[in-house]
């Protein structure tokens, strides 16, 4: 066993004293020290490094490189003497629990289905494996599930053993073993056998509980999401403070939250559709109130936060009551102008020399054909001079 490594020797040492075997700033000009021996687990197998204190001075990452194991500091230590170590229990722990629980929910969907896990992540919030199989039900997703928390009810052991290439073949494998030397298996007698360097407690019972949260398809797999121990606790929590907030917001019992939700679904599926109707009947108005303003044929007008679909819709509806006019619509939104030129039927000016003609004096892009345009650009001009030279190469086009 490597023995200058407590992580493995005692999984729940959360102090200890130790010497400095180096101090070091690395390449980035981050800070970091090697101990004569570590509790501080180094990121590896899927499984986050600890976090802690080194003389009272955070432990920012901890890192394995070429077997030397770097906890890298928020800032230098003096490294004289003995230095004091504390270990993030509630982290490791944390980590503990999540890693176990990966190994009994494994080990159940291969007893279940002979679904093996082909990958494994413990993020802050959820973990998740990638198993062997392109489709999951609900069923098989309940059934693994529950049987993982039995095996974590019964309050098995779990056992690290560490053997050589020759003593692999005496155990039932889960997977294929690529490491060599000195191997560490973490073992549930009578159901799961793994090879693995991560840190596990000592019973599953301490796992606590599994809850699985979700599945989805993943690059011909399947990954399925959840937690364990604490973190099903914390989730709960959270679910019923959302629950509860739910159930006042909506003045329903929980059990009808459901329900409730349908019918203000609904209510605002009707109300959206009143006042889409209601919009369009006042662009209508709108359109008709513009076009009794016209002077010679041309009906022009400056807007402030309207968007462009209003513009083209405000445009369509006029051109479409009178065929002999032509619409210029100018809108500011914050610091961009955009506009809408269009002509009636059996108006002969093209709208997008209009267009052709503003649009560089905006830095502004556009498209349309002759009878309908609309484009916009940056702040330059102000929506009055705009819409003056909009007006001003209307009547060179004409001419």
């Amino acid at each position: 066993m490597l023995k200058n490594r407590l992580y493995y020797a005692d999984p729940e040492c959360q102090s200890f004293t130790t010497q400095v075997v180096k101090t070091e700033i690395d390449d980035k000009e981050e800070f970091y020290v090697v101990l004569g021996q570590t509790a501080f687990y180094p990121t590896g197998g899927g499984q986050p490094h600890d976090t802690g204190t080194i003389n009272g001075v955070p432990v920012i990452d901890v890192i394995e490189i070429d077997g030397e194991i770097r906890h890298y500091l928020s800032g230098e230590i003096d490294a004289t003497g003995e230095v004091d170590c504390m270990i993030d229990w509630e982290r490791r722990f944390d980590h503990m629990q999540q890693h176990a629980g990966q190994h009994i929910l494994s080990a159940a969907f291969v007893e279940l289905f002979g679904f093996s896990t082909v990958s494994f992540h413990l993020g802050t919030s959820l973990v998740s494996i990638d198993i062997e199989a392109e489709n999951v039900t609900d069923e098989q997703l309940k059934a693994a599930e529950e049987l993982a928390n039995k095996v974590i009810l019964e309050n098995r052991p779990i056992e690290v053993k560490w053997v050589t290439d020759d003593e692999l073949h005496q155990y039932p494998l889960r997977k294929q073993i690529q490491a060599t030397g000195e191997i560490r298996l973490v073992i549930i007698p009578e159901f799961d056998y793994n090879g693995c360097g991560g840190t596990h407690p000592e019973y599953t019972g301490q796992v606590s509980s599994l809850k699985i949260l979700s599945a989805e398809k993943h690059r011909g797999n399947t990954r399925v999401h959840f937690v364990c121990g604490k973190r099903v606790l914390n989730l709960l929590h959270d679910k019923v403070n959302v629950v509860t907030e739910a159930s006042r917001l909506l003045s329903a019992p929980e059990d009808r939250i459901g329900q409730a939700i349908e019918k203000l679904l609904e209510t605002n599926h009707s109300l959206e559709k009143s006042l889409k109707e209601a919009q369009e009947a006042l662009l209508t108005f709108e359109a008709k109130e513009l076009l009794s303003q016209q002077r010679n044929g041309l009906v022009t007008a400056i807007f402030q936060d309207r968007s462009i679909q209003q513009l083209q819709k405000l445009a369509r509806l006029i051109v479409a009551e009178s065929d002999e006019t032509i619409v210029l619509l100018v809108a500011r939104n914050e610091e961009k102008l955009q506009f809408v030129a269009a002509r009636g039927s059996v108006v002969a000016a093209s709208m997008k020399d209009v267009s052709a003609a503003v649009l560089p004096l905006i830095n502004g892009k556009g498209g349309g054909n002759d009878a309908f345009v609309q484009g916009g650009g940056d702040y330059k001009l102000t929506e009055e001079e705009f819409i003056k030279m909009m007006e001003s190469s209307l009547t060179s086009s004409i001419n």
